[in-house]
């Protein structure tokens, strides 16, 4: 993407009295963050009285001075600006409203894999909660190898999570409350380090910014929108894994937790989720899978029969472009991907993918992944 673009994005998102909603909706009308600052004048016709003043704000030009020396930071640290049209942006993120326009990421993990699964509880976990952590991840790296974990490296069952997927080979992401020039709490500082080489570091948030209360509470969307599934190991009665559970239930997530000890304090948030059919029960990854219709296993996955080269004659252009995209991606790819890679409108892909199903050309499976058959 343009380091223009990039720039204006940026500079948009952190535009006072504006706020995340509100920058989409100002991004969405021109479908770039340029048009949205060079036809500022034009958006009183797009928008609501009551938000005419906010386009005022676009002429503020410190903000665009913070923006460029916030990417400065970025080039000179390794940190990659990810906007929100670009490719590597978490495509499950995307679809959520307030999604920001710009993370910033220092890694090497594929934030649109296949598969993507947020594992969130207490601060203050019990011997129970971290081994749920261990044995969880454990047997899904056998069930699905290709799964990116994704927690908040906060105390408890974040760093458990975190850990686990490092012990076990899988890639994790910590989203963080703060900017990229610190790691809160410190402690974690060589988890975070080993991350970087097995996963990586995501925030929203600028160099500079301090991990304040708030931004823990914000960052879970962030946890919750780019996962296909929401798990709550362990909670009390009140915490921050419940905000993300209901976040995930919000954006249309699958949501689940593992059940306690009626009398276990930091399992009364987990035992309330599922009784009142906010979470669905699960007591391994076996569970997890089956219910996510994972079924990926080596014992379980078959081979792919060759498509002859006849059976694409009758494709129309558009949908030669889909089968393209998705031919060289064995398992498939998320619609959010695909449509991104494709350069077609969402709607417009969802018919020609049902097309494409009715003509045993594709199959679909759990998540919106579509793959060739």
């Amino acid at each position: 993407m343009k380091p223009e673009e990039v720039l204006h994005c940026l500079a948009l998102q952190q535009m006072p009295g504006i706020g995340l909603v509100s920058a989409r909706v100002l991004y969405d009308v021109f479908g770039n963050a340029i048009d949205v600052f060079t036809h500022k004048d034009e958006l009183i016709h797009y928008t609501q009285p009551t938000q005419r003043k906010l386009i005022k704000q676009l002429e503020n030009a410190e903000v665009f001075r913070r923006a460029e020396r916030e990417l400065q930071f970025a080039q000179k640290n390794g940190i990659e600006a990810i906007c929100i049209g670009d490719r590597r942006y978490p495509s499950r993120l995307r679809e959520c409203p307030d999604a920001p326009l710009v993370l910033f990421f220092k890694g090497a993990a594929n934030l649109n894999a296949l598969r993507v699964v947020s594992l969130v509880g207490t601060r203050k976990s019990t011997d129970y909660g971290r081994q749920l952590c261990n044995d969880f991840i454990r047997d899904l790296k056998a069930l699905c190898p290709e799964v990116l974990i994704v927690s908040g490296l906060a105390y408890g069952i974040d760093i458990a999570a975190h850990r686990a997927a490092l012990d076990n080979q899988l890639p994790t992401v910590g989203v963080l409350a703060h900017g990229l020039d610190r790691i809160y709490p410190s402690v974690h500082r060589n988890t975070a380090i080993e991350m970087l080489e097995q996963g990586g570091l995501l925030t929203e948030y600028m160099s500079e910014t301090n991990p304040d209360r708030p931004f823990f509470v914000q960052r879970n969307r962030i946890v919750a929108g780019m996962a296909d599934a929401t798990i709550v190991v362990e909670s009390a009665s009140k915490g921050g894994a419940l905000i993300t559970a209901g976040l995930a239930t919000d954006y249309h997530r699958d949501c689940f937790a593992f059940p306690g000890r009626i009398n276990e304090p930091y399992s009364q948030g987990c035992n309330a989720l599922i009784r009142d059919n906010k979470a669905a029960l699960i007591t391994s990854a076996e569970d997890f899978v089956k219910a996510m219709s994972w079924d990926i296993s080596p014992n379980n996955r078959q081979t792919p029969q060759a498509i002859q080269r006849q059976l694409f004659l009758d494709l129309t252009p558009e949908e030669e472009v889909l089968v393209s995209v998705l031919r060289p991606h064995r398992d498939g790819l998320q619609i959010n991907t695909l449509v991104v890679e494709a350069d077609i409108p969402i709607n417009r892909a969802s018919a020609l993918l049902f097309e494409l199903e009715m003509k045993g050309v594709v199959k679909a499976l759990a998540g919106g992944v579509y793959k060739v058959i």
